[in-house]
Order: structure tokens, then C-alpha cells, then sequence
């Protein structure tokens, strides 16, 4: 199963909300709020990589709060 790290950053005091939403996601298996460079680590498998793209693409990427991505693929 295709598993993805998704390194996030996003606008400033949006922790619980962004956590809360990217949770219900399918394919999401944990959320980690981290310090650093970067604001949160999004792990996410599912069946294929399209679905894996398509999570990143069109779910996480498309919320409001946030600002870049840095996506790492597992092997």
C-alpha cells in the first residue's frame, strides 16, 4: 500500500481547526503537530498512488489555512 509523509505549512492559530479537518479525511492515519520548519506531519496510505495524489491534490492542499506542502513518498 502506497503510504505518503506530508510535511505542512499553514497560516498561524489554526492547530485545532486544521488537526480536526484533515483527520476525517479518508485515507489519513495520523496528524502530528510538530516544531520546526514545518507546522504538521500528515501520514495517509490508501490502495493506489492516484488515490494517494488525489487525497494530497484535492483534499489537503485545498484547505484554506494551508500555505505549502512538501510530500515524501514511502517505500
Amino acid at each position: 500500500m502506497p503510504k505518503a509523509y506530508i510535511l505542512i505549512n499553514t497560516e498561524s492559530d489554526v492547530e485545532e481547526e486544521f488537526i480536526q479537518e484533515v483527520k476525517q479525511m479518508e485515507g489519513v492515519i495520523e496528524v502530528a503537530s510538530v516544531y520546526g520548519r514545518y507546522d504538521f506531519v500528515v501520514i495517509i496510505e490508501s490502495d493506489t498512488m492516484e488515490k494517494v495524489k488525489n487525497i494530497i491534490t484535492n483534499k489537503i492542499r485545498r484547505i484554506r489555512s494551508v500555505k505549502s506542502t512538501i510530500t515524501l513518498i514511502g517505500v
